[in-house]
């Protein structure tokens, strides 16, 4: 049986610690920001013990620092000055950050590692029912991932290789694929409204071609499934388009602006296939 410790007793901590701990991993210690914060984590995760302090931890094959981004560093270093790492696996979860940032732990003699679980954590009972198709983005040592990846298979989630040196735009990639496109969708819901379609109808409006739209791009790719002005060459449109978009909002016209040149490498694509 493989010991577990958690660092981190948030959300992603609690969800991950119970999965963890269903795939036959021996839970030892929880430590969280404050001995509450650890207890109700063991009880969610249903074992281990609440740990008072990195001094209080009991030496364990794994580490998983379910931490804040800006945690991981210190978080590590405290492990490394608070128990022999010599042979163990020390992992995070963050989607931005890549392994290296666990060089402490390497340093004390531990195999590092990053997994990043890519979905909402918002309901940690939720995630741990059903994690199973669950796609997760993961670099680091050999040695770590030997552990790590049979142990997530074992409990249905899909392991993703990425690139460690990558790691920043891997995580752009979500940003671009849900931030950002809410925000070019409220820039269209906007502007059905300035052309005086009530909110509500404006939604209703734009969802078929939306959802049109974003079932092409995962059924053919991005760029067949480019239609459009754009995709036609019909760029005066284009042009008048962005000069009454500018003239009736100067942020929304300077986005319009930012996608131009985008889209037209993209209709390239199209029309080069």
């Amino acid at each position: 049986m493989i010991s577990l410790s958690v660092i981190g007793g948030g959300h992603v901590g609690r969800a991950l610690g119970r999965l963890f701990a269903q795939q036959g991993f021996a839970v030892l210690d929880v430590l969280a920001r404050s001995p509450e914060s650890a207890q109700n984590a063991v009880d969610f995760i249903g074992a281990g013990t609440a740990a008072g302090g990195y001094a209080g931890l009991r030496p364990a094959a794994v580490y998983m620092l379910s931490v804040g981004d800006d945690q991981i560093l210190p978080a590590c270093a405290a492990l490394a000055a608070a128990v022999p790492l010599q042979g163990a696996i020390v992992f995070h979860c963050s989607g931005a950050l890549a392994s290296d940032r666990l060089q402490a732990a390497r340093d004390a003699g531990a195999y590092v590692a990053s997994v990043h679980p890519i979905r909402s954590f918002a309901d940690p009972g939720a995630v741990a029912a059903a994690f199973s198709g669950t796609f997760c983005g993961v670099e680091g040592d050999p040695q770590a991932l030997a552990v790590l990846e049979p142990a997530l298979l074992a409990m249905g989630a899909r392991p993703v290789a990425i690139n460690a040196a990558a790691k920043t735009v891997y995580h752009a990639a979500a940003v671009f694929a849900s931030n950002y496109l809410t925000t070019v969708l409220d820039a269209a819901l906007r502007a059905y409204q300035a052309a005086g379609i009530p909110e509500a109808t404006a939604r209703e409006l734009a969802q078929p071609l939306v959802t049109e739209t974003v079932a092409n791009v995962f059924r053919l790719g991005a760029a067949p499934a480019l239609s459009g002005p754009i995709a036609r060459g019909d760029m005066a449109t284009v042009a008048r388009q962005q000069q009454a978009v500018a003239l009736w909002d100067a942020p929304t016209g300077e986005l319009y602006q930012a996608l131009v040149a985008p889209t037209e490498k993209l209709a390239s694509r199209k029309h080069n296939k």
